[in-house]
């Protein structure tokens, strides 16, 4: 059961990474503030996480950038 479970897995894997792929090269996709969100989220749950020891305010400015999109 576990080598049939494991070529589940593996192929599910490579449906969500050719998935990922197609949408990121994808002509209406908007990569770059896509990149950006995620970093900008990353920073905001680090300057979160270590504001106890550093004395800063946290999730201050934590989802402040308003995303668009249009169809």
């Amino acid at each position: 059961m576990n080598g049939a479970l494991g070529s589940i897995v593996t192929i599910a894997t490579a449906i969500v990474g050719v998935a990922l792929l197609a949408v990121l090269v994808s002509k209406n996709a908007q990569t770059p503030q896509v990149v950006q969100s995620f970093g900008n989220a990353f920073t905001g749950a680090l300057q979160a996480a270590v504001s106890p020891v550093t004395g800063g305010t946290g999730l201050s400015n934590f989802g402040s950038q308003q995303l668009s999109y249009s169809i």
